[in-house]
């Protein structure tokens, strides 16, 4: 597995999708928890992460202007404190679930991500229709077409990010799927990765209504020469084709 991160050079400075984890969690593994690393075993390596890469690209923290994570689970806002100035944009559920979070979402959501005060812009659930989805949400301040797509059930606000470029669109869908097969027809993943799924969902029913979305946008607007290319937070062979390939967007 991997944590995909996405970055985009607009004219009001950088957008980064998803963070993965930050330096302090390379620095401390013990913030992770015990439960985190015993299932997951991150590679915990400081050159990997956001901070490092966007500087390794010649751009400082500063540069990055806003923060777009599809939800705000550990490893996917473990990046946050690296980048303090930014404006951090969710949909309004998941901040209303780091804020006032019920049980289960106590579990889920670490106190030392936000301790530095982020800098909230929640996005309402009011919106425009694109693609078959309801109450997107355009990103305000840029001159790139970046858009918050609503896809509840994993976490209560998850969302994917959709991306404009030369040659269509990129979607980052976060864990609305977990395996490159989930949108391909017929629809297959491992055992393991659709336990860990299921396990780590807040609301199957949506969670898995909007898999099904997926899978039929993919089949409709995907594939080889489509207008989107999608991809998940966590599949290596995604990554890897979107890297030889990314220049084109």
């Amino acid at each position: 597995m991997c944590a995909h991160v996405l970055v985009i050079e607009t004219n009001d400075g950088l957008v980064v999708v998803d963070t993965g984890f930050g330096r302090d969690q390379v620095r401390t593994p013990k913030l992770l928890g015990q439960p985190f690393r015993a299932l997951v075993q991150p590679k915990l390596d400081e050159s990997q992460t956001a901070l490092r890469q966007v500087e390794a690209l010649g751009f400082r923290a500063t540069d990055v202007r806003h923060l777009v994570p599809t939800h705000l689970d550990l490893d996917h806002a473990g990046g946050l404190p690296d980048f303090p100035d930014a404006q951090l944009h969710v949909w309004r559920p998941e901040m209303e679930g780091v804020l006032n979070p019920s049980f289960k979402e106590k579990l889920r959501y670490i106190d030392h991500l936000f301790e530095h005060g982020p800098n909230w812009h929640p996005h309402d659930v009011e919106g425009d229709e694109w693609m078959g989805f309801e109450a997107v949400r355009p990103l305000p301040g840029t001159d790139a077409e970046i858009l918050i797509v609503p896809l509840p059930g994993h976490t209560r606000g998850h969302s994917a990010i959709a991306v404009k470029g030369g040659d269509g669109w990129l979607m980052h869908c976060g864990d609305g799927y977990f395996h490159r097969d989930q949108v391909e027809t017929p629809a297959g993943c491992p055992p393991g990765l659709r336990a860990f799924q299921a396990i780590a969902g807040l609301e199957r029913k949506r969670r898995l209504l909007n898999e099904e979305r997926l899978r039929e946008l993919n089949e409709r607007k995907g594939g080889a020469g489509g207008e989107i290319s999608m991809f998940c937070a966590h599949d290596v062979e995604e990554l890897e084709r979107l890297r030889s390939g990314a220049a084109g967007h």
